[in-house]
Formats: C-alpha cells, sequence, structure tokens
C-alpha cells in the first residue's frame, strides 16, 4: 500500500481517539493534519513505524497539547483536560463509526454533511472536495467550518439505540451521494470523478466491516460495485458518453461484478430487504446480460415495481417507466411519462428518456426534439455531446 493511502486510511481513527480524548472537532482535526504532515516527511526517510496509526496519534496529541499549553489559559484548560508530560496510549478501539456519525449529525444540511464526511472521514483536502464538486474552495471550506462549529458541543459517542436507525439512514444516504457524484457527474467535461467513486466504495467497505449484519449496508456496497464496474466502457477514448446498450461488457469489471452479485444475493437471503438492496439486485440483472438484448427486463420490472412501493421517489418512477417500455413496448412508457412528478418536468433525463421511447417508436421528428431539449437542459458536457449526436443522427437528409 503506498503512502498516501496508509495515510488517508488512518486519519479517521487517529482524528476518532483525539476527538474523544480532548473534545473540539476543529482543533484536532488541525494536530491530526499535522502530525499527517509529520508522516509524509519521515516515513519515506525512516520506514513506516510497526503500528502507524499508534505513532499518528503520539504525534497528534502531542501537537494538540503544545497548543493547549500555549492558550492564554493555559492553566485552567490543562486542569480541564488532564494534560500530562506524554500522550495516552493509543486506544484499541476504533471510533470511525462513531465519526461518520458525527459528521451526519442531523442539524448539518446534506452539503456539510457531505463535504465534513470527505474532509474528516475520507481524508480528502478542502481543494479535492473543491474541485471534485467545481465549487470554489473557499465555499468548501466555510461549508466545512460551519459544520465543524455546529458539532463544537456535540458529544463524540454513537447515538443512543432509538436515534441509531436515523443515523445510519443519513449516513448511508451520504455515501450513495458521493459515489452518484462519483459515477456520474452533475456538471464539468468529464463523466466520472473517479477519486470521489473510489473514496465512496473504501467507506462504505469500512462501515461495512463495522455493521456487517447490516442489510442495507451491504447492500450500499453492492450497489456500487455493480454499477461502478461498469465504468470503463462507460466512455469512449475521447471521453464521450457510451449508452448501456452500446457498451463493450467484456470491459466491465469481472471481479467487481462477482463480488457484488455474491453479496447482494447473501444479503437478500439473510437481512430484511431494503431500497439498497432492491437497486444493487437491478443492477445485478443488468450486469448478468452477456448482451444488451439477454437483459431481464420483466424482472427489472417486478424489481422496481418493489422498490417504488418500499421507498417511491421520481426517479424511482422515471426508471420503472423504462423498464415497462422495455416489456410493454415504447407507446406504454410515454403514456406514462405524460403523467411524471412535476418536480421533474426541467431535469434532462425525462426529455432523455422521451426521446429514447420516441426513437424506439419509430417517431424520428418527436426524438430529435427531445434528445435536444435534453441536451440543452444537462450542465454535464459529456451528455450533452452524446444527446446532441444522437439528435443529428436523427436529422432528416438535406436535399441537393
Amino acid at each position: 500500500m503506498q503512502l498516501e493511502e496508509v495515510l488517508r486510511s488512518q486519519a479517521p481513527s487517529v482524528l476518532s481517539a483525539l476527538v474523544r480524548r480532548y473534545g473540539d472537532f476543529d482543533a484536532c482535526e488541525d494536530a491530526v493534519q499535522e502530525a499527517l504532515l509529520a508522516a509524509s516527511m519521515q516515513w519515506p526517510t525512516d520506514g513506516v513505524p510497526e503500528n502507524p496509526r499508534s505513532w499518528l496519534i503520539t504525534v497528534a496529541s502531542r501537537r494538540r497539547i503544545e497548543v493547549l499549553r500555549s492558550e492564554a489559559a493555559r492553566q485552567r484548560r490543562e486542569e480541564a483536560v488532564g494534560v500530562q508530560p506524554e500522550p495516552e496510549p493509543a486506544p484499541s478501539v476504533d471510533d470511525s463509526l462513531t465519526l461518520l456519525m458525527l459528521c451526519c449529525h442531523p442539524e448539518l444540511t446534506t452539503q456539510s454533511q457531505v463535504a465534513l464526511t470527505l474532509r474528516a472521514v475520507g481524508g480528502l483536502t478542502t481543494g479535492e472536495i473543491a474541485r471534485a464538486f467545481l465549487v470554489p474552495e473557499a465555499t468548501i471550506g466555510q461549508r466545512i467550518s460551519r459544520a465543524k462549529a455546529k458539532l463544537q458541543d456535540a458529544r463524540f459517542a454513537l447515538p443512543p439505540p432509538d436515534e441509531l436507525p436515523a443515523r445510519l439512514t443519513a449516513v448511508l444516504h451520504v455515501l450513495y451521494l458521493i459515489f452518484n457524484e462519483g459515477y456520474t457527474a452533475s456538471s464539468g467535461d468529464s463523466l466520472h470523478r473517479v477519486e470521489l467513486s473510489t473514496e465512496a466504495i473504501r467507506l462504505t467497505r469500512q462501515l461495512r466491516e463495522q455493521l456487517p449484519s447490516e442489510g442495507e449496508v451491504a447492500g450500499l456496497l453492492a450497489l456500487m460495485l455493480l454499477t461502478d464496474a461498469r465504468r470503463p466502457a462507460r466512455t469512449t477514448p475521447e471521453g464521450h458518453l457510451v449508452p448501456l446498450p452500446d457498451q463493450d461488457r467484456s470491459l466491465w469489471d469481472a471481479s467487481a461484478i462477482a463480488e457484488g452479485t455474491d453479496l447482494i444475493a447473501a444479503t437478500l437471503k439473510s437481512a430484511p430487504v431494503g431500497p439498497y438492496q432492491l437497486q444493487a439486485a437491478i443492477a445485478a440483472v443488468h450486469d448478468e446480460a452477456s448482451v444488451a438484448d439477454d437483459t431481464d427486463w420483466r424482472q427489472i420490472l417486478m424489481l422496481y415495481e418493489l422498490l417504488e412501493s418500499t421507498a417511491p421517489g421520481p426517479m424511482v418512477t422515471l426508471n420503472r417507466i423504462v423498464a415497462v417500455a422495455m416489456v410493454h413496448g415504447p407507446a406504454a412508457g410515454l403514456t406514462l411519462l405524460d403523467d411524471i412528478d412535476p418536480t421533474l418536468t426541467n431535469h434532462h433525463r425525462v426529455a432523455a428518456v422521451r426521446a429514447h421511447l420516441h426513437e424506439l417508436a419509430g417517431d424520428t421528428a418527436a426524438a430529435r426534439a427531445a434528445y435536444l431539449t435534453a441536451a440543452r437542459q444537462t450542465q454535464s458536457t459529456p451528455e450533452q455531446h452524446y444527446l446532441q449526436t444522437r439528435a443529428e443522427a436523427l436529422a432528416p437528409p438535406t436535399t441537393p
């Protein structure tokens, strides 16, 4: 494992240990960042210590104590935290789950939860997060600072049992959002932001290690693996979008598909079924088809109907309509599109689906108009290029 990966994987556990011991999330994160910097300078020369986590906790604790000693109210603060000449031994418990729960505190907005999770738990820098979401670094910095200020007095402990399900739901939602933004960027020149989807998978793996019996955690991990497996075939060498039916499936990651399929199959047998498991099952059906024509759309439609009954939402409905069209014909899908949720009226995916169904029905003029509408509505350059290309392919031939 490369040094950067070692440091990034250890950072959440180190920060958790300091916050538990000293409180003050903001100051502890500064101390951890200094310890990570010290490690990046010393370890290439001295070698990685036998226990990297203990080394980092010790150095970060020393930095935190030095700050406490230099503050104006040194005597009072030292008495409050029981400052000692040397830090206590590194705790053996891993509080990464507690830290993740804290970053997804209900008092924070979803945007703040995402930013703070990527910074504190994922180990991404403020600049990396800002570049991923195409916003100024100052904006992300302010978002993180406000989030940490709100958590100043929050107790560093797992939520009580009655609050744990809701907090876990928030954690899974944040990880899902991070993955989706990495897999299909909402704007910009690149379809993928691999650092985000990779980080979401890594964090979800860690979460499953700590909550192995939670079916929805396993379901989310399976969904990510089965979806990310297609990434190598989703773009041309020039970065242009390749839709699922046209992808070279030999480029799909077979090991990720096998892991995701095994995981969701085992989870569906052993845990109550939830939305992420159903989405993973749908992804598995897609991945199991060796060619697009072999896709079991009837099974996908059944799964979407079940998903819509358990976790209804506009996008779920839109995807179900696609499945209806693939099973019962494009006319059936177009009829259902007329009653789509008004909140999706200006979403490019609705126009893109309408265009695709008109094309399947043979109405090239309506398909072309809908493709152009979708191209105007999306902020993703690869999606714009694909939609415009589809529209151009349906343009009537020019007369000499």
